[in-house]
């Protein structure tokens, strides 16, 4: 009970292909790709922030407000890189 056997997941496939059309399908595998990608670049961003923040206290912002960063959507990739502004957690500073 509770697994799926190979009859379910080729009627669960069927039912994908006819609810979003074959068309659609490859350019809903590349998204998803592609969001993976880019979770993957962020998580591995937050790791290296956080093995450098505890290695040596960097330097502050100009403005303790906001903090700049840029976001690529892949290693690498420069075309579809944006600055991002992000601003500081203010909640435990007083």
């Amino acid at each position: 009970m509770g697994r799926l056997g190979p009859t379910e997941i080729i009627l669960i496939l069927v039912v994908i292909v006819l609810l979003f059309g074959a068309k659609k399908l490859p350019d809903m595998a590349r998204s998803l790709g592609k969001s993976a990608r880019i979770l993957k670049s962020e998580a591995k961003a937050m790791k290296t922030e956080g093995k450098k923040d505890e290695a040596a206290p960097a330097d502050p912002p100009s403005d303790p407000a906001v903090q700049q960063r840029t976001i690529q959507a892949a290693p690498g990739d420069v075309s579809s890189s944006r600055p991002v502004t992000e601003p500081t957690d203010r909640t435990t500073q007083r």
